[in-house]
């Protein structure tokens, strides 16, 4: 199994269409060497688009929400 560093650098837009969330974002993808301990690859994010990463999913979500029927919501705040 290849194994990568993944260092999100910007991110750049996030949308819905059809049940789909599409975060365009610039990232660095690096391999990792085999010595590494952690069998499985990494994304490191800042704090601060980390938490603009969660606010965008937020509105989408809220967003997506608004377009089913009430009966189909899944009674997601």
């Amino acid at each position: 199994m290849k194994t990568y560093d993944i260092e999100l650098q910007r991110l750049k837009s996030v949308k819905h269409d059809r049940g789909l969330i599409e975060i365009g974002v610039d990232i660095l993808v690096q391999p990792r060497s085999a010595r590494d301990e952690q069998p499985t690859s990494s994304l490191s994010i800042p704090v601060d688009d980390a938490r603009t990463l969660l606010i965008l999913l937020k509105q989408q979500l809220t967003e997506l929400d608004k377009s089913q029927p009430r009966s189909r919501r899944s009674g997601r705040c």
